[in-house]
């Protein structure tokens, strides 16, 4: 019996021996080696392991240092500095089951794999790590991220999991090439859902606060968004800003605030802007809601040669159109104000009333190029029900017909300016007078007209003029079709015998002061040569009694007699 005994033990010693070599032979280089071989030689995966590492005070960790894992000729997965796993009675039975995966000081590529990661852990742990994805929608370049996700279930679509909870750090992150830092979010992936239940960054050098949801056919709803603060600028013109605005998937908000924001772009630029946003969604360049709503106001707007001070926007939005409340902002040194509502059955634009006070405008040199421009889809009829104007001066500087109108008023009811996609006068009425006013190199005081507009004509009435001495009276009847063919009567009376010569008539062969009388006809067809098309009769008698009549057909005067 005692040889028994001793023979049993000295087995038992030899065992324990064994498991001792084992375990101090595990941790060795070669021991790592050969594991990074069998795995790389019997699975679809590449495997590096640098050191494997246990230790009695923590029986149920063991880690490994330098590990590199990735599909055969595919991107690596996996690059850590140390990886450990904890074990629990669960490897008995699902020994690729761990109760908890620590990833340290390393990179985690989160592209999709073509297969799924062969294992799982209650808890996968982030320290120090670096994440990088390169999907279409989601770009993502995270440094120095510290996070926890539980449970880990990865599969082919999802590396991270597809139901689980997690928490994340990043001092630094790029997501769709807009970089943020001290970057905090808590959510949970469900369903194929993800759900940012706490967002926080600091972002554009402002802060960036809120909570979002992504469903699984990628659009988002955003129930809370707030970003303070921020100061961006981009190399991109206003209209490349919004059209990629305009490629970002479908969108829900239900809030989102702007607060001291400073916008710049190449040639645009939103200084001071506060903004609050609710209750809609945008999709494909497209909005849709309700009873949305949009406020905001900023100290200036910039876009290109348009420079708005201190607007004022609040507007009402629901699913026939767009309220306009208020709307209010200085522009060239004067004050513009109105509301109204746009109509998205016909894309009408309707102002109630439209003031217009001590405007210093200058018109842009191709300001008769813009008139005749197409304009946008969602814009085919402008109307003004009330407008008013008050001290107002407007300068054209074009070359061939320069002109100034100091201290214009005016006021006008039921304009239609705009139809079918083109600006005009296609109804309404509208009185206007100036105080002074040059046209072309001739100084006239107290202008004024009356224009009344429907769909056959153009009538201007009551238009007359001081000169020095005398007066100017006229009227002219333009066609509303396309040839726009028009019609004009011009008295004067005491006035310079050859004031219309700086308008595009020929030098008379008389001087002095006298009585003209015109009658012209012609077109003012977009695209079609104005002068060509002019015929009529000019009559002038001076203050000594001489006396001249001329025609002209096809814009140049044919002859003239005087008795």
């Amino acid at each position: 019996m005692k040889f028994i005994g001793k023979l049993l033990l000295t087995l038992l010693l030899l065992l324990v021996l064994v498991i001792v070599l084992l375990y101090v032979l595990l941790q060795t280089t070669w021991a790592s080696g050969w594991i990074s071989r069998w795995i790389s030689d019997n699975s679809e995966y590449h495997v590096s392991l640098g050191k494997i590492n246990h230790s009695l005070s923590s029986p149920t960790e063991i880690s490994f240092s330098d590990v590199r894992l990735a599909l055969a000729n595919q991107p690596e997965i996996l690059s850590a500095g140390d990886v450990t796993l904890g074990l629990s009675w669960r490897q008995i039975t699902k020994p690729r089951y761990f109760d908890r995966l620590v990833l340290r000081d390393g990179s985690l590529n989160l592209t999709s794999p073509a297969r799924p990661l062969p294992i799982k852990a209650d808890l996968l742990q982030l320290s120090n790590m670096r994440l990088i994805s390169n999907k279409d929608s989601w770009k993502i370049n995270a440094q120095r991220v510290n996070a926890g996700i539980q449970p880990w279930l990865p599969s082919e679509q999802h590396l991270l999991g597809n139901n689980a909870q997690f928490q994340l750090s990043a001092g630094e992150l790029t997501l769709n090439d807009i970089p943020a830092s001290n970057v905090l979010v808590q959510g949970e992936i469900r369903d194929d859902r993800l759900f940012l239940n706490d967002i926080g960054a600091d972002f554009a050098r402002g802060q960036l606060t809120g909570n979002a949801s992504r469903a699984p056919d990628g659009s988002w709803l955003v129930d809370n968004l707030r970003l303070s603060s921020i100061r961006m600028q981009t190399s991109q013109t206003l209209s490349a800003f919004w059209k990629d605005f305009e490629q970002l998937p479908k969108v829900k908000i239900n809030r989102a605030d702007l607060i001291d924001a400073r916008l710049q772009g190449q040639d645009w630029a939103f200084n001071d802007l506060d903004l609050t946003l609710q209750n809609i969604t945008f999709s494909q360049g497209d909005w849709q809601t309700d009873d949305g709503s949009l406020a905001f106001n900023a100290s200036d707007l910039i876009n290109g040669n348009l420079h708005f001070s201190d607007p004022i926007v609040d507007m009402s939005f629901s699913q026939k159109g767009i309220e306009i409340k208020q709307l209010s902002t200085r522009w060239e040194g004067g004050l513009l104000r109105t509301t109204g509502n746009w109509t998205r059955e016909n894309h009408r634009l309707q102002l109630n009333e439209l003031a217009v006070a001590a405007l210093e405008y200058t018109l842009p040199e191709n300001w008769r190029a813009l008139w005749m421009e197409t304009l946008p889809n969602w814009l085919a009829e402008v109307g003004i029900s009330r407008l008013s104007t008050n001290r107002n001066l407007v300068i054209d500087i074009t070359p061939d017909f320069p002109f100034q109108l100091t201290a214009l008023d005016g006021y006008g009811s039921n304009l239609l300016l705009a139809r079918n996609h083109k600006w005009g006068v296609w109804a309404g009425k509208l009185n206007l007078n100036a105080s002074d006013a040059t046209f072309n190199k001739v100084d006239v005081r107290r202008p004024s007209l009356t224009l009344e507009a429907n769909d056959g004509q153009i009538t201007f009435s009551e238009l007359s003029a001081f000169t020095q001495k005398g007066l100017l009276e006229a009227s002219v009847n333009i066609s509303q079709q396309p040839q726009r063919s028009f019609s004009t009567t011009l008295n004067g009376r005491s006035v310079p015998i050859n004031i219309l010569q700086n308008w595009g008539w020929p030098e008379l062969p008389l001087q002095g002061e006298g009585n003209l009388q015109l009658n012209l006809r012609g077109q003012v067809a977009a695209d079609t040569p104005f002068k060509s098309t002019l015929r009529g009769t000019l009559t002038a008698t001076t203050a000594e009694g001489q006396h001249v009549t001329q025609q002209m057909n096809n814009g140049v005067v044919a002859g003239a007699t005087a008795p």
